[in-house]
């Protein structure tokens, strides 16, 4: 039987989110997206959950979408459907309401940084990594990270990281404050519970409107600067770079891009 791509664990008021492809570095295909965004709605509705943490299966977090499964270009099934699914799995078209503190536990690359820019306290393991390799495939990091990521770390490394693909170590990615905790390798998990624990025992109405006035004031609202991604991503996506990419991706060679 095939495990599920997506684990959830509660203790009292703590609810532990795990992407759980560990073969596949738990690369993001749609089952796991659409168990994502069911899971947040849940999450969202249940009263007596006050904190989530997200965290990765096996030795990485995130590497972001899966593009040996086909499911970006290929079968949508539900997404076909509910075309949101893939906005509120990727916790794009909206935050989770509650706090969410990730527990990054190895690589953490594409959507699955794209993802991490949404989490409120972040937790890394010393050998973590963190880049967005898009343009390397012929593509555009297009689940927020051109709106976000300069707005979360300084302008000219945020465009550095999405312009060369180049990753940032834990030890980088804490100097630039992308996250705010580097702890030993394989604890990454109990300082996040440390940290949910201490958020838990806080008015969970103080806490929760608190996180609401951060996300509300002081930037573009998403929707505005989103309308502006979301036209270079439909260029991009359906260009021939982005099919060589994919294409190279899978023959595991070098891409020849034409700027078609």
């Amino acid at each position: 039987m095939t495990a599920e791509p997506v684990l959830v664990e509660r203790t009292g008021a703590v609810v532990v989110v795990t992407m759980n492809r560990p073969e596949r570095r738990n690369a993001l295909n749609l089952p796991m997206i659409e168990l994502l965004a069911d899971t947040w709605a849940e999450i969202d509705a249940d009263p007596a959950i006050r904190v989530a943490i997200l965290t990765g299966a096996g030795e990485s977090y995130c590497v972001g979408g899966d593009l040996g499964d086909g499911w970006m270009t290929d079968g949508r099934r539900r997404a076909e459907l509910d075309p949101g699914v893939l906005g509120r799995g990727l916790l794009l078209t909206r935050p989770l309401g509650k706090p969410l503190i990730a527990a990054v536990n190895g690589a953490c690359l594409g959507g699955g940084l794209e993802m991490l820019q949404q989490t409120d306290i972040r937790v890394a393991a010393e050998n973590a990594v963190f880049g967005l390799p898009e343009v390397r495939r012929g593509l555009i990091p297009g689940a927020g990270s051109t709106v976000r990521l300069k707005r979360q770390i300084p302008y000219t490394k945020a465009m550095e990281m999405i312009l060369t693909g180049d990753p940032l170590t834990a030890g980088e990615a804490y100097e630039f404050g992308l996250i705010g905790h580097v702890v030993p390798a394989g604890t990454a998990l109990e300082r996040a519970h440390e940290l949910a624990d201490r958020v838990a025992r806080n008015s969970p109405l103080a806490v929760r409107h608190a996180k609401a006035a951060m996300l509300a004031s002081g930037w573009l609202p998403d929707a505005d600067a989103r309308a502006i991604e979301a036209r270079f991503v439909r260029e991009v996506i359906t260009s021939a770079d982005a099919r060589e990419g994919r294409k190279a991706f899978l023959e595991q060679r070098e891409p020849r891009f034409t700027g078609q």
